[in-house]
């Protein structure tokens, strides 16, 4: 199972270690970094967003702040790092997290 940083720039706000493959979805334990508080109220606020989104505006208007901040996933196997939002969509819960990319 494969572990991924969170980076946001050079400050990594947390952890993610892959422990089950729920296709097509990738469910981690997720380990806060020193640059979560920085972070933390946006993916907060995605996660609050529940019911009927039936144009979407919701979760758009929740999850562009996050898109904004350019976040990477880094492997660490050394292989290509996924931008958030872009290459990877990351959903984060408390202590855990869901990655699907």
């Amino acid at each position: 199972m494969r572990t991924w940083r969170l980076m946001h720039g050079d400050i990594r706000p947390g952890e993610l270690r892959e422990y089950e493959i729920d296709q097509p979805m990738f469910l981690c334990h997720f380990v806060p970094g020193p640059g979560w508080e920085s972070v933390r109220a946006l993916f907060e606020a995605w996660a609050d967003v529940q019911g009927s989104d039936p144009d979407g505006s919701r979760h758009a208007e929740a999850i562009r702040p996050l898109m904004d901040l350019g976040l990477t996933l880094h492997p660490s196997d050394g292989g290509t790092p996924l931008a958030c939002f872009r290459d990877a969509i990351l959903r984060i819960y408390g202590d855990t997290a869901r990655l699907r990319y």
